[in-house]
């Protein structure tokens, strides 16, 4: 099995990570589509999963006001743990040019790889599109 992940230079891969955020969270989640992309998709540092050749996984990062924001992790069910989300994890910590006041908002079942990349858990849980999340943090 060949994986790789890669920051998105093209329209025509953004194309394809968006396709796979439809998948995971509009789909199969039923976040509502106008939740799911916003203003951000412009601006955010996109990156995407390829197994065997084939996209099986996106993510992004961005500069917010409280520090750098991880978002939209998603990989297809079939691709799920089997170490992409972590490969990805890495490569955009990797990436980003400040490690300091990294953030994102973990879906529950996801808390245990973020945990793995250094992020820790803050507060209790809250709803985010109708889905329980943690808010989680990394210091260095």
């Amino acid at each position: 099995m060949t994986e790789l992940v890669k920051r998105i230079n093209s329209s025509l891969e953004l194309d394809k990570a968006f396709a796979i955020r439809k998948i995971v969270f509009v789909d199969g989640q039923g976040v509502a589509a106008e939740e799911e992309y916003d203003e951000f998709d412009e601006s955010a540092n996109h990156y995407i999963v390829y197994k065997n050749g084939i996209e099986v996984g996106t993510a992004r990062w961005r500069f917010s006001d409280n520090g750098v924001k991880f978002e939209r992790f998603a990989i297809l069910e079939e691709c799920r743990n089997q170490g992409l989300g972590e490969l990805l994890l890495n490569k955009m910590l990797e990436d980003i040019p400040s490690p300091n006041n990294l953030y994102l908002h973990a879906q529950l079942p996801a808390v245990s790889l973020y945990e793995r990349g250094g992020f820790k858990t803050v507060g209790g849980t809250f709803m985010e599109c109708d889905i329980e999340h943690y808010k989680m943090v990394r210091k260095i």
